[in-house]
């Protein structure tokens, strides 16, 4: 098994400080990184650290496009249906069933399982929570129309204008 990289082993506030170097440097001067590395107290090798960093700017620079993406089809299609939140829920699901299959060829240090349930567990308490809060808001609404046509109502409108009223409140039209 190849050596566990030198970078991943630091401690978590190296590590940060690390990673915002290397975002705000444009992912460049490796020699830099390794010289202040050096000065924290841990050897580590610009080669080391610009393999890190080719990995960690193709992360974050897929992680910017789906982003994106994820926006350009709220805005063309709107989201009230937390269609997004659920394929990305489905996309985590999937990747953790794929670790999980591949869990042989992986060791303890690779895969901390607590926190993998406990991602898991936060996942399907937000995608609940979501579709409890868009319920509401759907119910909140089609009162509001009601409240909407009654008065209408009561003010001389028409039951077929107060109606459409209410369908256009409810996006029905």
């Amino acid at each position: 098994m190849p050596q566990r990289s030198k970078v991943l082993m630091l401690p978590e506030t190296v590590k940060a400080d690390l990673d915002r170097k290397l975002v705000t440097g444009g992912f460049a001067d490796y020699v830099a990184l390794s010289d202040w590395l050096k000065e924290q107290g841990f050897e580590v090798s610009k080669s080391s650290l610009h393999r890190y960093g080719t990995e960690f700017e193709q992360r974050l620079s897929a992680i910017k496009i789906a982003t994106d993406q994820a926006q350009a089809i709220a805005d063309t299609i709107g989201d009230d249906q937390g269609v997004l939140g659920d394929a990305l829920t489905r996309l985590i699901q999937e990747k953790t069933f794929q670790l999980l299959v591949e869990m042989e060829s992986l060791s303890a240090e690779d895969v901390d399982f607590t926190k993998l349930g406990e991602m898991v567990a936060k996942l399907n308490k937000t995608a609940i929570l979501q579709k409890k809060w868009i319920s509401d808001m759907r119910e909140k609404a089609r009162a509001a129309a009601d409240d909407v046509v009654k008065v209408a109502k009561a003010g001389g409108l028409s039951a077929e204008k107060a109606e459409e009223i209410r369908r256009k409140i409810l996006g029905i039209v």
